[in-house]
């Protein structure tokens, strides 16, 4: 058809319509063998899961999530932080940490870490209840853990926002 990015992109708001399009956002769920990509919808409010690049080295795959950054045009990244259940900081997040490094130098986007602990874990039953087949959550489980890890950034900064409103009655 278009390309693999081509069915996801929102057609729904004109671009021109500064109320309704905000920000989008890029969640990553970061792993030695593939990334997990997820797409923020243009209010800011729901993750959709969107790719799962196969890792091959570290040009290419910095140069595959510029491509997505074009692409949706996001204006910042939130990658998922693995932490050791225990909250201490393992082989992985310092992988984690390295790429980020990188991921900073090489794309001008404020870059956010959000703990990630159980995301592929949660994504697995999730398909799972779904009865999503073997071979398909296998092509699945990184960009849904992505969706996971970027949903619940969206959550947090919409329970931030709302805390920090006035409330009705401090205004009377």
């Amino acid at each position: 058809m278009g390309g693999p990015h081509a069915t996801v992109l929102d057609t729904t708001a004109a671009p021109w319509d500064t109320e309704v399009m905000v920000e989008r956002i890029l969640g990553l769920d970061v792993g030695t063998k593939t990334i997990g990509v997820a797409v923020s919808d243009p209010f800011g409010s729901m993750a959709l899961g969107v790719t799962t690049i196969q890792r091959r080295d570290l040009a290419r795959d910095l140069a595959d999530l510029a491509d997505l950054v074009a692409v949706y045009n996001a204006s910042r990244l939130v990658v998922g932080y693995p932490r050791n259940m225990d909250g201490s900081i393992g082989d992985q997040a310092r992988f984690v940490d390295r790429f980020v490094e990188s991921l900073r130098a090489s794309i001008a986007l404020p870059v956010e870490l959000v703990d990630e602990r159980l995301t592929t874990r949660q994504a697995n039953r999730a398909m799972l209840d779904l009865q999503v087949k073997a071979k398909r959550r296998k092509e699945l489980i990184d960009q849904q853990a992505a969706a996971l890890i970027l949903q619940t950034y969206l959550d947090r900064r919409a329970r931030a926002a709302r805390e920090a409103e006035p409330s009705a009655s401090s205004e009377e």
